[in-house]
């Protein structure tokens, strides 16, 4: 293998790059609309990812000896892959269940989600050094900062966690936000 720098061979492997981390991209967004149901954006995904991949692969399976087009390849790879991660958070698809636990201002915390049109379930429940407010909010993963936020202002030890749920069967879900 040799490291082959001609003003074509440069060329070639910042194609290879640039095709590569599209379909690394592409891959990132099409596994995570898998995993939240979105079957039809996951084929399109799906299919442009698997063409993109057929043509790059051919490139460097076409000169092999350089490998000038392997590293392009794999840090195309490897930038497709942050690409992807920081595009899926930006586009901020599906739901999250967030859970806020605070021992002395949880129900101050319930009204002012409630107030922005939020809908909370309070449980009263024990933690390690007593009692304590769970609150449950369920909301599009694009609202989970603003939920934070509140909670972080009426109260900066609560423990807030968040997951990834998909909404089934009535509650809050059908209601419109103001």
């Amino acid at each position: 293998m040799e490291f082959i720098v001609t003003p074509e061979s440069l060329l070639v492997a910042l194609g290879i790059f640039t095709a590569r981390t599209i379909n690394q991209t592409i891959d990132t967004l099409r596994f995570m609309m898998t995993i939240r149901g979105r079957k039809l954006i996951a084929w399109v995904l799906g299919f442009t990812e698997t063409v993109i991949f057929v043509i790059t692969l051919s490139a460097v399976f076409s000169n092999l000896n350089n490998i000038l087009y392997i590293v392009a390849y794999s840090a195309g790879f490897a930038t497709g892959n942050t690409f992807g991660i920081m595009l899926e958070e930006r586009l901020a698809v599906g739901h999250q269940q967030v859970r806020i636990v605070s021992s002395k201002k949880g129900a101050a915390i319930a009204k002012a989600l409630r107030k922005e049109g939020y809908g909370v379930t309070e449980i009263s429940a024990r933690g390690r050094s007593g009692a304590v407010r769970l609150l449950e909010v369920g909301a599009p993963r694009r609202n989970v900062k603003r939920i934070h936020q509140v909670a972080q202002d009426i109260d900066e030890n609560a423990f807030i966690s968040s997951e990834d749920i998909r909404p089934l069967w009535r509650g809050f879900w059908g209601r419109q936000r103001k």
